[in-house]
């Protein structure tokens, strides 16, 4: 695999075609996984690890969990508000490499208007030309969040003192950023 050392230095952006930003919540005796359709991120290699940035806003009117009330439930003021607040962002403030191929990226995640330090586990999956002539690289991260820390409490009691839905989010993202010229 190609260590971090090699990674082009320069502006990426996420192919939407070939990226996904999902996300899995605890539902009763199951788990809800759901992703966003429509996003776009900005990732800044620089020589100097430290100095490099990833940017992201994500359209929330694009959930989609395969499920179309669902959707619409998770659009209204019980949970995103998107008439109010259409979009989450977020913007690193760190990122710290852990092995060749494995970081810890920082940054401030922005949903319902409330901003919370987020830490994501990236694992890079490497760089190299694509058939069109372009160079392309491949992350995947995963992290955990409290959508209650975010405004996001809507719930319903069931049996005893247990809720419908839990409070953490797993975030599961898989991207490919196409360096531009």
């Amino acid at each position: 695999m190609t260590t971090t050392a090699a990674v082009t230095t320069g502006t990426w952006k996420l192919d939407p075609t070939h990226t996904e930003i999902g996300f899995t919540v605890r539902h009763l005796m199951s788990k809800v996984r759901g992703k966003f359709d429509t996003f776009e991120g900005t990732i800044v290699s620089a020589e100097d690890l430290g100095a490099s940035t990833v940017e992201v806003s994500v359209d929330l009117n694009s959930i989609n969990t395969g499920t179309a009330d669902r959707d619409a439930h998770l659009r209204s003021a019980d949970f995103f508000e998107v008439d109010s607040y259409p979009s989450m962002t977020f913007k690193s403030t760190s990122i710290k490499q852990e092995s060749d191929d494995e970081f810890v990226l920082t940054g401030d995640l922005t949903i319902k208007g409330v901003t919370k330090p987020v830490e994501l586990e990236v694992e890079f999956l490497g760089e190299g030309s694509d058939p069109w002539g372009g160079t392309r690289v491949g992350i995947e991260a995963k992290g955990e969040i409290s959508r209650k820390e975010f405004g996001i409490d809507f719930n319903i009691p069931v049996q005893g003192d247990k809720v419908m839905i839990g409070d953490k989010i797993k975030l599961n993202i898989v991207a490919e950023a196409v360096l531009q010229a």
